[in-house]
């Protein structure tokens, strides 16, 4: 048998199939939720009256409840004027798809969240515990964290806003305590013609440390930094543009340094768990009586050993004679500027979520915003949470890739 032959018929025609594309769906309307922050001395709200406004004018709903934005002195007629609802009832915040919050969730809050909500908010490692983690993947939540939110330039725009805002107020602060009025030695911090300028020791070249050394620089000061890493020494150099007296963290001149300072700036960046401790007790020990520590670092432990926490009530203690200024979340000091800033960036985002069609469809086209996700639909996508609270690990691209 004979094998049979192939041919072609001119009566065929071949066509190229089409390439099926992603279709950016319609936009969607979403309910976006603003509780009352409840955390110790949060001041701030994320979203301003003016970002809600853009937010209701193209279409979003935004629920408000009752005196949210008094902490950093936005009023109610404030948001209703423009386009909020006012809710006294704190559960029909939580009913919302979105919930926006300037703290992390509390163990009050959780029982309120319902399944499949979104959360966007800080996480505070310091102070985040395994329950909340838990019940929060138990109930099928996506969370975005701020300090891991990532821009177009692989920059953490809040985490910025924050440092700058630290950095600027920690040199404000310090000329306070300073002054006869709180108990300090009577100097003007910087200089005036004819007397040796204020000396500034800032421990730290990053945001913080940058923004206090422009501060001490602009008020007159002068100003030594010290930090490990030389690159952000080198940074600091070119950004401020004036020449800087640097160096690395060396005990014996850190310890002369503080000797004769009149201002000692912790400001020490930590990537995960607590900032070492870089100062002891015997530096402080030899400073000046009246001298003022900034421990701008006292969030995740301080790098003074003699540090503590203290509050914006009671803010300073002294020890060896020396003021130690020790509060945490320096930015809701002055509430109203951090919730612009935080607003600026989450306006924005919050607008590309709805043309986008929900959180979800967002990141699968932009791919910086997936650093922010710790949860997504209740499984965990950050690897130093998964390793600090020895819960299950999931891969975000993976998720994705699979939803697809």
């Amino acid at each position: 048998m004979s094998a049979e032959k192939s041919y072609v018929s001119t009566s065929f025609s071949y066509e190229t199939l089409e390439e099926t594309l992603d279709i950016k769906p319609r936009g969607a309307q979403q309910l976006i939720g603003i509780p009352k922050e409840t955390s110790f001395q949060e001041n701030r709200i994320p979203l301003t009256p003016d970002a809600v406004n853009v937010l209701t004018n193209n279409g979003h709903r935004v629920v408000v409840e009752h005196r949210a934005g008094e902490g950093a002195h936005f009023s109610e007629k404030d948001y209703s004027d423009a386009g909020a609802k006012i809710t006294y009832d704190k559960k029909e915040v939580f009913q919302c798809d979105l919930i926006m919050k300037s703290a992390p969730v509390t163990e009050e809050e959780i029982s309120l969240l319902k399944s499949n909500q979104t959360i966007i908010s800080p996480i505070h490692l310091p102070v985040m515990k395994t329950e909340i983690l838990q019940q929060m993947m138990d109930k099928r939540i996506t969370a975005l964290s701020f300090e891991n939110l990532k821009d177009d330039s692989g920059h953490n725009p809040i985490v910025r806003s924050m440092s700058e805002i630290a950095g600027s107020a920690v040199m404000l602060l310090a000329g306070n305590y300073l002054s006869n009025a709180n108990n300090g030695k009577g100097m003007l911090l910087g200089g005036i013609s004819g007397i040796p300028p204020t000396k500034v020791v800032i421990i730290g070249a990053g945001i913080v440390g940058e923004y206090a050394a422009r501060t001490a620089l602009a008020m007159g000061s002068s100003v030594k930094v010290f930090d490990n890493n030389i690159y952000k020494l080198k940074r600091i150099q070119s950004n401020i543009g004036v020449r800087l007296w640097t160096s690395v963290i060396e005990p014996k001149i850190l310890s002369k340094q503080l000797k004769t300072c009149d201002v000692a700036v912790g400001a020490l960046s930590s990537l995960g768990g607590r900032t070492p401790i870089v100062a002891t007790e015997e530096m402080v020990a030899i400073m000046r009586p009246g001298s003022v520590i900034m421990d701008v670092c006292i969030d995740r432990g301080g790098c003074f050993e003699t540090s503590e926490i203290t509050s914006h009530e009671s803010p300073i203690f002294i020890k060896h004679g020396v003021i130690h200024y020790c509060v945490p979340n320096i930015p809701s000091g002055f509430a109203r500027t951090a919730s612009q800033a935080i607003s600026n960036v989450l306006m924005p985002l919050l607008l590309e979520i709805g043309d986008e069609g929900g959180l979800e469809k967002l990141i699968w086209h932009k791919f910086n915003i997936r650093n922010g996700i710790y949860l997504f639909k209740g499984s965990l996508t950050n690897i130093y949470l998964s390793q600090r609270f020895n819960l299950k690990y999931t891969d975000l691209n993976l998720l994705i890739a699979s939803r697809r």
